[in-house]
């Protein structure tokens, strides 16, 4: 009886210890996406900051779920995932550092998934440097950490891709089934057109190629995250089709739109450039745009030659992403190529480490310290362009809560309603309800507005130099900001 007892703890034991180092070869292949992925949520904290303050769009997406402010009006275009993705601090805290510290953990989890997706089809290495050089674009460290779709998208785009050629190259891989319907899902819930033009290679490639079925379960995935979406399409904006007029309405109208160059502007920092005039920026801070669809056809070409055809997938889904955001529309935002950034950073890092290996002596060791430096030099370069982005941003932010604050001080306390100039971020910080009369963000009239003001304070921010509207002409009004602010607060108010 005690030999068996021995002889099972001892079959034990070599069953425990003979799992070890398969568990170590898993440990040790994840430990550099890890530190990719840890690098990234520190410098967000370190180079952003969690005191930045929240924007425009940012205040539109976190009023839908927080209780420091009204709903701010929800435009056709948006979609309710960034509102979802922050509702865990937004529904019971108001604080903006507490928020930007959640976002930049989870934005460094999602890379990490996303990079592991890619486990067995590429090597570490070139995944550990694909995620360094996506994390340490500008635009990826200025909108991880923010209220904002369009990382997420990117994120999702590359896991979506590594899932889908998962799935087709086995039935049983259910991680990567589950993988791609849960990607899938996220950029549909997060941007819907997006996420159509991030696929349409994968759907071109399931129609055309058999197993079909992985192209089942991206359909599925697409079909949850947009479902809101479009529901919300026939409830509140008269059905899809006019949801979708009015979306591109408000983008200026999608056709064609030589827009290249505006994004060249936009790289830079600036992170609206609507309407994108002006220079472009130095040539040391384009440089990178033009060197990398360069190395990302080279990745590809010399996959091929090592027998590794999945470089071309994440290229053609960068492509695609990438179109509308260049031909289609009539201005630019840096954010709006980052899931074209993520996808193109896997061949960029097979080309990369291809160029380092592929020199024979003695001319290895010059070919890694060429690159070593472009690569240092570049990475100085986005950060020359992130901290005074940063900077100006959290000045932009703090220029809001001035404003909010004047209006506290002038009696414009909750329940109070804000129109004008700014209306929406200002109305956010203050605690108020915001309404436009005219515009993308047209909600209220102004006898609505003026009935309002019979009950409660309401404010009008008025640019230097225009009339105030109808309703506001004989209120009290004072100089804010390089505006004309003009109020009334009612006696039961004040």
């Amino acid at each position: 009886m005690a030999g068996s007892a021995h002889a099972t703890l001892a079959g034990t034991r070599r069953e425990r210890f003979g799992r070890l180092p398969g568990a170590t070869r898993r440990l040790r292949a994840t430990a550099p996406l890890a530190a990719v992925a840890v690098a990234f949520t520190l410098a967000q904290l370190l180079l952003v900051r969690p005191g930045m303050g929240l924007g425009w769009d940012e205040t539109v997406y976190v009023s839908q779920v927080g209780a420091h402010a009204p709903a701010a009006y929800f435009s056709a275009p948006r979609a309710r995932g960034v509102s979802v993705l922050v509702a865990p601090v937004a529904a019971w805290s108001s604080s903006t550092a507490l928020l930007r510290t959640y976002l930049a953990a989870l934005s460094g989890l999602a890379l990490l998934l996303a990079l592991r997706a890619w486990r067995g089809l590429f090597p570490v290495r070139v995944l550990a440097l694909a995620g360094a050089l996506f994390a340490s674009l500008w635009v990826t460290l200025f909108y991880g950490p923010q209220a904002m779709p369009n990382y997420w998208v990117a994120v999702g785009a590359l896991a979506a891709v590594a899932c889908f050629l998962r799935a087709r190259a086995g039935r049983a891989d259910h991680a990567a089934l589950w993988g791609l319907a849960a990607s899938a899902a996220l950029m549909a819930l997060m941007r819907p057109m997006d996420a159509v033009w991030v696929v349409l290679p994968l759907f071109a490639l399931g129609v055309v190629r058999r197993p079909r079925w992985p192209l089942l379960v991206l359909s599925a995935g697409l079909a949850a995250g947009a479902a809101e979406w479009v529901v919300e399409a026939y409830v509140s904006y008269g059905g899809l089709a006019h949801r979708l007029s009015a979306g591109s309405a408000i983008q200026g109208g999608l056709g064609w739109h030589l827009a290249v160059v505006d994004q060249l502007r936009s790289l830079g920092g600036r992170t609206l450039c609507r309407p994108c005039t002006g220079a472009l920026p130095s040539p040391l801070v384009t440089a990178w745009w033009f060197v990398l669809p360069v190395l990302a056809a080279l990745g590809p070409a010399l996959a091929v030659r090592a027998r590794r055809t999945a470089a071309a997938l994440p290229l053609a889904c960068a492509a695609t992403a990438a179109f509308p955001y260049l031909f289609l529309i009539g201005y630019a935002a840096p954010r709006f190529l980052l899931p074209a950034y993520a996808l193109l950073a896997l061949p960029v890092a097979v080309a990369l480490l291809r160029l380092m290996t592929a020199p024979r002596r003695p001319w290895r060791p010059v070919a890694v310290t060429l690159l070593c430096v472009g690569l240092a030099i570049h990475l100085a370069v986005q950060l020359s362009v992130l901290v005074p982005t940063a900077r100006g941003a959290t000045a932009s932010h703090q220029g809001y809560a001035r404003a909010a604050d004047a209006l506290h001080r002038l009696g414009v306390r909750p329940p109070c309603l804000l129109t004008g100039d700014d209306a929406i971020p200002i109305a956010f910080y203050a605690g108020c309800a915001s309404a436009a009369t005219a515009g993308h963000n047209a909600n209220a009239t102004a006898d609505a507005i003026a009935r309002t003001a019979l009950r409660e304070p309401v404010a009008a921010l008025v640019p230097t130099g225009s009339r105030p509207p109808g309703y506001a002409r004989d209120w009290t009004w004072v100089p804010l900001d390089g505006r004309r602010l003009y109020y009334a607060v009612p006696k039961a108010a004040s």
